[in-house]
């Protein structure tokens, strides 16, 4: 490749932790360029569509030729910290890359993962059993993995470490939802610093945008769901912490 990459920025995840809202604020950013007819892209995360032994980046740079000088463009496919290739596939394109993840409470973006996919008419199971026996199917064929994998996705550190062993740390901003819901105007400034882009004149309004619109299951996890992965995931969330630099205290319990 002899010319310089023409993505500049990702938004690499998670999914159900307002990637979608970021990719709308982002969009409504002058001296951004996301792709309008599509927020997730999927191009690294895509094992076979791909020779990723000689990759050709055309079909995927074809999506920024609206890209205007003095812009930077980038996309948001939030499975890509969780897939594992697509971090060394994503530094191989552009090792200059900005990295932008946000992060949600696990136990509340299991739940949400879950409606999703009831909601799509992909899940039969109850949550309950969805992220206790359920968690067998990530383990048959990829678009299980991505599909079930409701308790796996909040496992962050891992991911977090993964993409530290191919991009240096200061390629990547973390940051969480319930920055996001509490001040977005102090989140867009430090993510428009991030990538080096002007602040907003205008910040966009702070409103709940949900990608689909068909109805969902209501409600919150039973106690003993909550309990169960609170569990699964106390260890994680301080090593979360610990690599981020993060107060996550509001996610851990104790016991």
């Amino acid at each position: 490749m002899t010319e310089a990459p023409k993505v500049d920025f990702l938004i690499v995840g998670v999914q159900k932790a307002g990637t979608t809202a970021l990719y709308h604020f982002l969009r409504s950013h002058p001296g951004l360029f996301l792709h309008g007819r599509a927020k997730e892209l999927h191009f690294f995360d895509r094992d076979h569509l791909t020779d990723w032994a000689s990759p050709d980046y055309s079909r995927y740079e074809a999506m920024f030729a609206g890209k205007q000088p003095g812009q930077y463009a980038g996309e948001a496919t939030p499975a890509y910290a969780f897939w594992p290739s697509s971090a060394e596939r994503i530094a191989r394109y552009n090792p200059d890359m900005r990295l932008i993840m946000c992060l949600r409470n696990p136990v509340e973006r299991a739940f949400s993962h879950w409606q999703m996919g009831v909601q799509r008419g992909q899940e039969w199971l109850e949550f309950a059993d969805a992220i206790r026996i359920g968690r067998h199917r990530t383990l048959i064929k990829p678009v299980a993995r991505k599909r079930y994998s409701y308790v796996e996705r909040g496992f962050y550190s891992e991911q977090i470490a993964r993409l530290h062993r191919h991009f240096p740390p200061g390629q990547l901003l973390v940051m969480t939802h319930d920055a996001m819901r509490a001040d977005l105007p102090a989140f867009l400034d430090a993510v428009c610093d991030f990538i080096g882009v002007a602040r907003f004149e205008d910040y966009p309004e702070n409103r709940t945008i949900r990608p689909q619109q068909l109805p969902a299951p209501n409600g919150t996890p039973e106690p003993s769901d909550i309990a169960y992965l609170n569990a699964l995931y106390r260890e994680d969330i301080v090593k979360t912490e610990t690599l981020t630099g993060l107060d996550l205290s509001g996610w851990r319990t104790d016991g």
